[in-house]
């Protein structure tokens, strides 16, 4: 990795673990860590699905394979994502060790509100577009949500180059336990960080599914050996 500070699984305000209480959701269901046979498979099937699959034993060996992954001085936006925070993707943006053009700088240093909606647009088709997940099934498919779609409009197509990050407690067994976990887990805690940070609710507006890449190369999984995000 580029000269990059050394990270490892980092606990945030946000992290789930401070969450939880309050959300009042059944962690033990639905973030629990897969055996190596449902682990090997889930990997399989997301692959068959033409989305490259990279393992991370930790923390720090995931913000490795995502400053790799990013090419010197490529146009680089993040959705928000305990997760990418969690692993210490925010201070890799901050030191900026390869020279990115961070969307994300761009957009909050704009005061004018009109204008930074336009921009906010704009950065889905980013050329990299990095974001968490809310459920892989282990039958391969991947979901994302979130309120407005600023972290899951560039998922289907927009984005050059589509990186998702995602700690192995999000696996759960099919397609539709996905969906629910979304709802029963997932919502719960990002209404709570929401609370916490805007003091507004949250609620799930939009909803995509990474069911099979058309784009050989395009979307990278790194999956995380560990029990990140929510």
């Amino acid at each position: 990795m580029e000269n990059v500070s050394r990270q490892t699984a980092k606990n945030t305000e946000y992290s789930a673990g401070n969450l939880l209480k309050d959300a009042g959701v059944d962690a033990g269901r639905w973030s629990r860590i897969p055996d190596d046979a449902t682990l090997k498979k889930t990997i399989s099937a997301v692959e068959e699905r033409n989305i490259r699959v990279i393992v991370a034993e930790t923390a720090e060996d995931a913000l490795r394979a995502v400053v790799d992954l990013l090419p010197e001085g490529a146009e680089v936006m993040n959705g928000y994502s305990t997760t990418l925070i969690e692993i210490g993707f925010d201070q890799a943006l901050k030191e900026n060790p390869k020279g990115w053009r961070d969307y994300h700088a761009v957009i909050t240093a704009e005061n004018d509100e009109e204008k930074r909606h336009a921009l906010r647009r704009k950065s889905v088709a980013a050329d990299y577009f990095l974001s968490g997940v809310q459920a892989i099934a282990a039958s391969g498919e991947i979901v994302g949500c979130d309120k407005t779609g600023s972290r899951t409009g560039a998922w289907p197509h927009a984005a050059a180059h589509l990186i998702l990050v995602s700690g192995v407690n999000k696996i759960v067994p099919t397609f539709e336990e996905a969906l629910r976990r979304c709802r029963e887990y997932a919502l719960p805690l990002e209404e709570q960080r929401a609370q916490r940070a805007y003091g507004m609710g949250s609620y799930i507006g939009k909803q995509v599914v990474l069911d099979h890449e058309d784009t050989d190369g395009r979307a990278t999984l790194v999956l995380i050996r560990d029990r990140l995000g929510y």
